[in-house]
């Protein structure tokens, strides 16, 4: 089976695929955004894309393709991958040499305390992705680019690794998503602990009250929310949507009565996915 994710080799996603499902056949894919067409088009069978971070939150590339471009792809599992991060260079230097810290815009929030404290001077620039930054950094002969990125992708490119353990919190790790079509998803499971994701906008989101209106049908159905995040519509200022994980199965009665009764307030819902919990 063919499964995208966000490459090149040597990313927290190569790591956690190959974790998690070493059988399959890598996909490194540019983007995220690609990362998740990529099964919307046919292009491959899964992918394994990081929908939120213990650190940084939701990912939003992510969040908005699945919302917004991928109306034929559900959420048939999650994975959680701890997240550990080097510092890269192309030679043995100072910290103090060190002009230019390049890594994912995700890796850079996760490591901000480390930066302000061991590298204040630096520029701190984005990359598409960790491996990237380190790619570049292992071929940069001078020593004054570093990167922040998975020991993976230092082995792969031949970096040397000038620190490690830089993320703020030592309990990072990210939750990934696995994607199928809709049409190839297995059913919601019907025992064991289960998580649904859904997203919804609309319909009354102006008036006073109606986010709470719209929360309340799972309170008043016993059904705990772990997650809820809003998003920009894309449809002109103050037009959200709105992300929700809760615990229980779209099988559950309760779930989907829940449901039902948040399509009365809401122009449009849908549910993502709705999946067995990854073990802590």
């Amino acid at each position: 089976m063919r499964v995208a994710y966000l490459g090149p080799a040597g990313t927290v996603s190569d790591e956690a695929l190959a974790a998690a499902a070493p059988e399959h056949e890598p996909v490194p894919l540019a983007t995220l955004r690609d990362v998740v067409l990529s099964v919307q088009e046919g292009h491959t069978e899964r992918a394994l894309a990081p929908i939120e971070n213990a650190l940084e939150g939701g990912v939003d590339p992510v969040l908005d393709a699945l919302a917004l471009e991928a109306p034929d792809i559900t959420i048939i599992g999650e994975v959680v991958q701890p997240v550990s991060y080097c510092l890269a260079a192309g030679r043995e230097v100072a910290l103090e040499a060190i002009t230019v810290v390049r890594s994912h815009p995700q890796a850079l929030g996760q490591c901000k305390g480390w930066l302000a404290e061991h590298l204040p001077g630096a520029a701190i620039l984005p990359a598409i992705s960790t491996a990237d930054a380190v790619r570049e950094a292992a071929d940069d002969a001078t020593g004054t680019l570093a990167a922040i990125g998975p020991r993976l992708a230092a082995r792969r490119y031949g970096a040397v690794m000038l620190a490690e353990d830089l993320e703020d919190d030592p309990g990072n790790a990210t939750r990934f998503a696995w994607l199928a079509r809709t049409a190839d998803a297995p059913p919601p499971p019907e025992s064991g602990p289960s998580k649904t994701s859904l997203v919804f906008w609309g319909m009354g989101s102006g008036a006073s009250g109606w986010l709470v209106s719209c929360l309340a049908v799972f309170a008043f159905a016993g059904i705990n929310l772990t997650r809820i995040e809003s998003r920009p519509l894309r449809r002109g200022m103050g037009e959200y949507m709105f992300f929700l994980d809760l615990e229980g199965s779209a099988a559950d009665p309760a779930v989907a009565g829940a449901l039902d009764g948040l399509r009365r307030h809401a122009e449009l819902v849908r549910v993502l996915g709705s999946f067995a919990t990854a073990p802590k």
